[in-house]
């Protein structure tokens, strides 16, 4: 399933420049929704780098269409298997809304899909001025998985660290556990967002990336860390749960392939969390089983702690599942599936699951 990744921010916060930044890194292949306000028609070419497919939502905004029907419709078209993209990108307009907008993708039918993460873009210098003016602190917080703090630069050197601890402590009245990372020129580390494919652009790539990514500076942007832990064995799925639904603080991403014992034998599973929003679906055939394992990403990832909270979590299990952690199991299934697909998974009455 393709993760669909939201970019929102007020007008001028730097959405655009942050998806370009995106966009520059090379061997990924990015599908783009584009949402502008009053233009019939978006000037893509405004967007440089590896757009392969690009569509544009028109005439409002996203979190104001009626249901999700036209989003679902442009994020079913850019699913498509021949298309080949590893992450589709939608920006949202200054004036939508991340609460809605995480309303119209989590209940939303398009196929093919999952939510990949909402991005929050926060002006340094005019933040305090237009967005955040009330005595409490904005409800759009809330939807936000990863806020970027951005135009840092703009800022006297010498107030940027107290500027930015002030908009944390804003940002987190609302949403304590939110991951936020320090910008300038909108630049963020890719790995935070979606997986990195390879370092070089794929002989067939469209050329854009390469000529314009000499013109984006990404030293300004926080590197993001990753831990490895294997999973040769099969581990307890109420061990892993325990894991997804209260990661480590610092860990932002969880990924990749484990085992889990299911009450009839081993199965595998495919791991995807953004922020704190879990993702678990059966894995396809064609990975190798013997790579197995379970990849944090995050900008300041104590990588001794996390790993060993990891290693912890996959310990093999000699033991069968508890009933509660193969209800456990099902249930992070069920909302992990699409609102079509979600009959289709059930517990047997000897409570084992299958898919």
């Amino acid at each position: 399933m393709i993760p669909v990744i939201v970019l929102t921010g007020y007008l001028g916060a730097g959405k655009t420049s942050l998806l370009n930044g995106l966009l520059t890194r090379p061997g990924t292949r990015v599908g783009v929704i584009i949402n502008d306000i009053g233009k019939i028609n978006v000037d893509t070419g405004l967007i440089t780098g590896q757009i392969d497919a690009a569509e544009s939502i028109a005439g409002g905004c996203v979190c104001c269409l009626p249901d999700s029907g036209g989003l679902d419709e442009l994020l079913e078209k850019l699913a498509q298997p021949k298309l080949r993209l590893d992450a589709i990108i939608v920006e949202a307009s200054g004036a939508a809304d991340p609460i809605n907008v995480d309303r119209l993708l989590r209940y939303g039918n398009a196929p093919g899909v999952r939510p990949g993460g909402i991005i929050d873009v926060i002006d340094a210098v005019q933040h305090e001025h237009t967005v955040d003016t009330a005595a409490m602190a904005p409800a759009r917080f809330t939807a936000a998985s990863l806020v970027v703090v951005n135009k840092l630069d703009m800022l006297p050197e010498k107030a940027r660290d107290a500027a930015f601890a002030r908009i944390s402590d804003r940002v987190r009245e609302a949403n304590p556990q939110v991951a936020i990372v320090p910008a300038s020129h909108a630049a963020i580390d890719p790995q935070l967002v979606f997986d990195i494919a390879m370092n070089e652009d794929p002989s067939d790539e469209l050329p854009l990336a390469a000529a314009s990514r000499a013109e984006h500076d990404h030293s300004h942007a926080p590197h993001a860390h990753a831990v490895t832990v294997p999973c040769p064995e099969p581990a307890d799925p109420g061990a892993l749960l325990d894991l997804l639904e209260n990661p480590p603080a610092d860990a932002y991403r969880l990924k990749g392939h484990v085992k889990l014992r299911t009450g009839r034998g081993t199965q595998r599973f495919l791991v995807n969390m953004v922020g704190r929003q879990p993702h678990l679906q059966v894995a396809t055939p064609g990975s190798d089983p013997a790579d197995d394992a379970l990849v944090a990403v995050g900008v300041e990832l104590d990588e001794q702690r996390v790993g060993d909270r990891l290693r912890t979590s996959l310990q093999a299990s000699t033991a069968e599942p508890s009933s509660q952690s193969l209800t456990r199991l099902e249930r992070r299934l069920i909302l992990s599936s699409p609102a079509e697909q979600r009959q289709d998974v059930l517990i047997d009455d000897d409570e084992s699951v299958t898919s």
